[in-house]
């Protein structure tokens, strides 16, 4: 939370510093002066996924978007905030909050190296919350000295966009009609004393939103956006599922009566039992992801009306 407090006082100092610049610099058109300082404020609505060792496509696991699956993308929402300077570099405080999921169920039917995942049975949703600090980068205002050429500024405006997140999750899977909790249950021995190298995850991180996006202004107090956002984590537990299955005798060991009773149902459910103790659950190698689509609609504040 402190460092949440720092980004938004940071964008504070940010705007006041330069709302101190020279005000009007040119006409934005016929109706309104341009200000180099600009604020926003909007909306949005998002497609989320992610991508985890969970479900995919048919074949070996690869990469990145070759193994997505467009079959679990959820509705979410957000709201943000943005400072900009002479539409070329905005400083953006954003909430996005949805949910990811995925299951090995997908893959139902394939004869191939999939078949394993399939058989492995293993599923997972999770609601996300995250507050992210952003930079915008507009080449077009960068690169063009609107003013300077008496012209008219563009209404389209493509951007680079990346920064730094907090978000939080939570990995959920059912027994029955009851949800569970996986965290709690040390599914591969997080926390054990066999399995040094295995710390429980936190819910809470850190992450990397990284993107691109087109801003449209539909008018000069309303802007539109399209964007798409990929969230580089710093963990492969987003869907409580990263290494090898551990001896189930464990469970009691470390945990309560109750959450041992669940662990030892939910560590294991293939349908056909391949792998043991140490056998192959997921891949450690590459940490899980999740990305968003967004759609924007904002205010523009800071613009004035030209006094006739």
């Amino acid at each position: 939370m402190k460092k949440i407090c720092l980004i938004a006082s940071l964008i504070t100092v940010f705007a006041l510093s330069s709302a101190s610049v020279n005000a009007q610099y040119y006409f934005f058109d016929g109706d309104y002066y341009e200000n180099p300082v600009l604020y926003e404020a909007g909306v949005s609505v998002n497609a989320m996924n992610s991508l985890t060792d969970l479900g995919g496509k048919k074949g070996i696991g690869e990469k990145f978007l070759k193994d997505l699956n467009l079959g679990y993308t959820s509705i979410s929402g957000g709201i943000f905030f943005s400072v900009s300077y002479k539409n070329a570099v905005a400083l953006r405080l954003e909430g996005t909050f949805g949910k990811v999921s995925s299951d090995d169920k997908i893959l139902a039917g394939i004869n191939d190296a999939a078949k394993n995942r399939f058989n492995r049975n293993l599923n997972f949703r999770s609601n996300i919350s995250e507050v992210a600090a952003l930079v915008e980068i507009h080449p077009m205002y960068i690169f063009v000295d609107w003013p300077a050429k008496e012209t008219t500024p563009p209404r389209t405006s493509p951007y680079l966009l990346a920064g730094v997140g907090y978000f939080s999750f939570n990995p959920q899977t059912k027994i029955g009609n009851r949800t569970i909790d996986l965290q709690p249950l040390s599914t591969e021995g997080q926390g054990f004393a066999e399995y040094p190298n295995r710390p429980i995850y936190k819910l809470n991180q850190l992450n990397i939103p990284m993107g691109a996006g087109v801003k449209y202004e539909l008018s000069p107090l309303v802007n539109l956006r399209a964007e798409v956002v990929y969230r580089k984590l710093f963990t492969d537990y987003l869907d409580d599922l990263s290494t090898t299955y551990i001896d189930p005798a464990l469970f009691d060991k470390y945990l309560t009566p109750q959450k041992a009773a669940n662990a030892k149902i939910l560590y294991d459910r293939q349908i056909v039992k391949v792998a043991g103790i140490n056998g192959k659950r997921g891949t450690e190698k590459n940490n899980d992801a999740y990305f968003t689509a967004n759609l924007k609609i904002s205010v523009i504040i800071g613009r004035e009306r030209i006094r006739r």
